[in-house]
């Protein structure tokens, strides 16, 4: 079966699964639950108990939104209510507790991260995970109940270990980890940034929180809608990993192999069908250790005409390894096709990091003019 067979009918798939599967249905709020349909726990003297989740009350923040929307996927938890106090004795009758009570200890489904002594990141906790950032609540529960969470949310849909670790990895990698890092104050780079990015889950999740004039607000029913918005795109960024990222992967492994028969060098890779591409560049040159790294990207846009475009120099860089020539900058058509020697050229960004081209011998042309005139191929 070809990359792009694996792409259709997977996503076919998944179309039927969304279709008879209530994907958004997320019924996390304790009030949209029956009293008689609550999970409740037997105590010793026969009687029944809801289960509880901890957390602290005041300004709530998205790594405890998330660990609690976490919880609230698990079959266990699913009808909990969630107590938010900061009085030890409230959290002392909580069945799991999180963000708040200065414990880490999983053995007693205890799980802050404030106390003076905690330090614990991915890496830490598993020596073969690459992550170093330090772990907020978010983070000990996704790492403690993160696979199962995943399994329960793609239900009916079940995947192998291999897939569940890309998908836990990844989700981690581009969502986790920056509620981690942001609720811990770990800078994403050194100095003073440029501009100022103020639409983060994280942010989104603060404006939630009443402003500090306003007068008797529901907090809880606040906390709930902040946890229902960060768990709406927890599950749409699950959903867009294992519909779309993953099955691009076949793609770009696929162009990877045949990518001397593009051309001689190895350099350029043409996709059979567009796809996302980029993640999955770089992670398969790493893993495959692929030497000369490729510089550029040929594909159909949505038009049927051809494009090349430059891979950047790095995951979060508008570099690029190899720009298309500096005199073709923000030419077009006819111009652009006399000055490159080139037929049927279309034309090429004002930065030179992609072209077009009316057709795939055009665009790989351009491609193949760039590499030699610039030293490369």
């Amino acid at each position: 079966m070809s990359g792009y067979q694996f792409c259709v009918r997977f996503t076919a798939s998944w179309k039927r699964v969304l279709k008879r599967s209530k994907w958004f249905a997320m019924s996390i709020s304790d009030e949209s639950q029956p009293p008689n349909k609550k999970m409740n726990i037997e105590n010793g003297d026969g009687k029944t108990q809801q289960l509880k989740i901890g957390t602290h009350n005041g300004s709530f923040h998205c790594d405890e939104v998330l660990a609690c929307f976490m919880l609230k996927q698990l079959p266990k938890y699913k009808n909990a209510r969630i107590v938010r106090s900061r009085d030890p004795a409230v959290l002392d009758e909580c069945d799991i507790v999180v963000d708040v009570g200065g414990i880490f200890d999983p053995a007693k489904n205890r799980f802050d991260h404030h106390q003076r002594t905690f330090d614990e990141t991915m890496n830490s906790l598993n020596s073969k995970m690459k992550w170093t950032t330090k772990l907020s609540s978010a983070g000990l529960v996704y790492f403690h109940f993160g696979r199962e969470v995943l399994s329960h949310i793609i239900l009916p849909q079940t995947i192998d270990d291999d897939t569940m670790d890309v998908i836990y990895n990844k989700m981690y990698d581009n969502f986790v980890e920056e509620i981690d890092a942001v609720d811990n104050g770990v800078d994403q780079y050194d100095g003073e940034p440029r501009y100022r990015v103020t639409s983060t889950i994280g942010a989104r999740v603060g404006r939630t929180n009443p402003s500090w004039n306003e007068k008797n607000c529901d907090e809880q029913a606040l906390f709930m809608k902040a946890m229902e918005m960060v768990g709406t795109e927890f599950k749409q960024r699950i959903l867009g990993f294992i519909n779309s990222w993953l099955p691009a992967r076949s793609l770009v492994e696929d162009a990877i192999k045949q990518r001397f028969e593009v051309h001689k060098s190895g350099e350029i890779i043409e996709l059979k069908h567009f796809c996302p591409w980029k993640d999955h560049l770089f992670t398969l040159e790493e893993e495959q250790t692929i030497e000369p790294a490729i510089k550029y990207v040929i594909y159909a846009d949505a038009a049927g005409k051809a494009r090349v475009q430059c891979v950047p120099a790095g995951k979060n860089t508008f570099e690029n390894r190899l720009s298309l020539l500096s005199q073709w900058k923000g030419l077009r058509d006819e111009e652009l096709s006399k000055t490159c020697g080139i037929p049927d050229c279309i034309f090429v960004h004002a930065s030179g990091f992609i072209g077009g081209n009316k057709t795939k011998e055009g665009a790989l042309a351009m491609a193949v003019k760039s590499l030699q005139a610039q030293g490369c191929g």
